[in-house]
């Protein structure tokens, strides 16, 4: 089987996993629908690795390949085509997306077992990963954006799963919004690139840049601009970034797919995958870096003080895409992939213990009202540690190595990489903080009275299910969480899942040790062949060790002084107090909400109102629609009192008629 037939077969897996359960979800129980939803994105996994060797086999020149279904449209210049570009990236990111995502559907199966809405939920979750694999196979501008549009809808799906919680619809909505936003850009950003270069096709588009613009040329920095609109927007960076902890209110899988290896890596991927135009429109690159620098700073900040569980990893999210963001703007595209790969091994890990975590809670996220569970939870707390040393970078776990060869990177770069390598480093040392904030409130301390009875051997379920988030009162019927809660201790699929990302949070990092292995970046390579900074950028093994090991000191550092204050005796309400003002801030999260609101929501809600008391009824209703039916029906009550029924007044009116047209004639001759 070719390597691009396997590219193929990657694709259509999941698709065919949506159509099988949808079309058969009256016919088959539950957990059969489970069990295909599964196996699809496994199917898909086993023919990205198949792709991986086949692009093995082959010479670094030839491991760029397209292969083409059909010609979509082909005239006046606009060439379509339904094609796959398979090539080092592409296939990076289908095993990834693919790998985890399989192990997410896995620990699904369990999870989520007993809602009513468990077929609906794995053909959403099939269709999620059918759609980020249109968009990082798509070998054009055209099917880039086709998938870019399918994952925001299933982002809105699934965020919005429980669509009976009114918290979750407006989550959904908002996601869904931010991301239609940042469509906008890359529709016009592409328009931009196509209007220079005359081509849709990523390859020729690449050729072509070098021709058809001058180095920073205006049309080009805009087009760049546009398209960082649109990964910045499904990335969930600053100001697009609101939309993130808000989708937090679907489920945990959901939660665990969107922020490890799908949706938010969309927008690495992009600015990867476009880098021969970054990189001749270094302004626009400049843009992203520092955008993605002050993200993972505002993020961290927000992190250390949010007390909802899944929250403080959606945080951590957005922190670490930031340092993904900033290093493929900066031309770090090895560095940034391999964080993207280890983050989304210890993020997936993360959220599926924190989902243990809240199914003992009865469904409780709120870290005030956890504690104690490090004894009664033992795989889900050793699955938590590894999964908080890794996002650390802590070694010899895997953040460890990808997140602070960004750095070493950025400091060979000089210049003002250098003060963007330092806030990184102290984005790091934040990262180690609440990181360990959250599992020392969760796991240790005293028992919550979840936990004691857990102890006793009985998993707490609430006698009123509620909303975590507002409170209210809920029902278990479809459209909310099923009534039944499953942890990672007494699940057999959800303990195999988190033990698979456990042992890939440790030992991932090893693809990639300074002067031993570089097995990522040579893979690449034939990626960033065009690159002119690709090779450039490379500091000396001892530097890269130096950066790892400062990264390291100061990751050990957060951790002790989150033990020092949330850990055994510490005094956070103390701490919290000295510096009130600054927490408010951080709790009110920069007070983008607000902003937003004010500077956008408002006003357009305004001219909305604005406009459909005056422009809409005055002129649209009345002149136009009620001026046209008055005029119509004014004419109408003429002609009919023409219409006498006397014959002699029809006579008499076409005599005059005729009268007046040989008038006519006559007075022109």
């Amino acid at each position: 089987m070719s390597v691009t037939t396997l590219g193929w077969l990657v694709l259509l897996a999941p698709l065919a996993g949506t159509l099988l359960i949808a079309f058969t979800s009256q016919v088959l129980p539950q957990r059969v629908h489970g069990a295909l939803g599964t196996l699809a994105i496994a199917v898909a996994f086993v023919a990205a690795v198949l792709m991986f060797f086949g692009l093995q086999d082959r010479g670094e020149e030839e491991r760029q390949l397209v292969s083409v279904a059909w010609d979509y449209a082909n005239t006046v210049g606009v060439d379509i085509q339904l094609a796959i570009l398979v090539d080092p990236l592409s296939t990076l990111m289908c095993l990834v997306v693919t790998g985890v995502s399989t192990l997410i559907h896995l620990y699904s199966y369990a999870y989520m077992r007993g809602d009513r809405g468990y077929t609906r939920f794995f053909a959403y979750l099939n269709f999620f990963v059918f759609s980020m694999l249109i968009l990082v196979l798509a070998a054009n501008f055209f099917l880039l954006i086709v998938g870019w549009a399918f994952v925001g809808a299933a982002s809105y799906m699934l965020i919005s799963f429980w669509y009976r919680r009114t918290t979750a619809t407006a989550a959904g909505i908002k996601a869904f919004v931010i991301n239609v936003a940042g469509d906008v850009g890359l529709v016009l950003g592409t328009y931009f690139i196509f209007k220079g270069t005359g081509t849709l096709d990523f390859l020729k588009t690449f050729e072509a840049v070098g021709t058809s613009f001058t180095e920073n040329q205006a049309e080009l920095v805009a087009g760049c601009i546009l398209l960082l609109v649109g990964a910045f927007a499904k990335s969930a960076q600053v100001p697009f970034h609101t939309w993130l902890p808000d989708a937090m209110e679907g489920p945990t899988p959901v939660s665990s797919l969107i922020h490890a290896a799908t949706m938010v890596t969309a927008g690495v991927y992009l600015i990867a995958r476009l880098h021969p135009l970054f990189e001749h429109a270094p302004d626009a690159a400049m843009v992203g870096s520092i955008i993605g620098c002050a993200t993972l700073l505002i993020a961290a900040t927000i992190g250390l003080v949010v007390t909802d569980l899944k929250r403080v990893i959606a945080y951590s999210t957005m922190s670490q895409i930031g340092y993904m963001i900033m290093a493929v703007s900066s031309a770090v595209y090895a560095a940034g992939m391999f964080h993207l790969m280890t983050h989304a091994f210890f993020k997936a890990l993360l959220f599926m213990a924190a989902g243990s975590v809240i199914s003992a809670m009865g469904g409780n996220q709120d870290l005030d009202k956890m504690g104690g569970f490090r004894k009664v939870m033992p795989f889900t707390f050793g699955c938590m540690v590894i999964g908080g040393l890794a996002l650390s970078g802590i070694p010899p776990f895997s953040g460890f190595f990808s997140k602070d060869e960004i750095l070493a990177y950025m400091l060979d770069r000089g210049g003002v990489y250098v003060v963007m390598a330092i806030l990184g480093y102290v984005g790091a040392l934040m990262t180690a903080f609440y990181t360990f904030r959250m599992i020392f409130r969760a796991f240790f301390g005293p028992m919550s009275p979840e936990a004691e009875e857990l102890s006793h051997g009985h998993l707490y379920h609430a006698p009123e299910p509620t909303n975590p988030a507002t409170g209210e009162v809920e029902d278990t019927d479809v459209g909310f969480p099923g009534p039944e809660h499953h942890i990672a201790e007494r699940a057999g699929g959800m303990k195999i899942a988190m033990g698979g990302l456990a042992v890939l949070a440790i030992v991932g990092g090893f693809l990639q040790i300074p002067g031993v292995t570089s097995e990522l970046h040579h893979f690449l390579e034939p990626t960033f062949h065009d690159s002119e900074l690709f090779e450039e950028i490379h500091p000396s093994v001892t530097a890269e060790w130096i950066g790892l090991l400062v990264g390291a000191v100061i990751g050990a550092v957060g951790i002790f002084g989150a033990w020092k204050i949330y850990g055994k005796g510490g005094n956070a309400a103390a701490f919290q107090a000295r510096f009130a003002g600054v927490h408010k801030f951080f709790v009110n999260k920069w007070y983008f909400d607000e902003a937003i609101d004010f500077l956008i929501v408002r006003p357009s809600a305004w001219l909305g109102r604005f406009a459909n008391s005056t422009f809409e009824r005055l002129f649209v209703n009345g002149a136009l629609v009620g001026g046209s039916s008055g005029a119509i029906r004014a004419l109408s009550a003429a002609v009919r009192g023409i219409q006498s029924g006397y014959l002699r007044y029809y006579a008499a009116l076409l005599l005059i008629g005729f009268s007046g047209l040989g008038a006519y004639f006559l007075i022109s001759a």
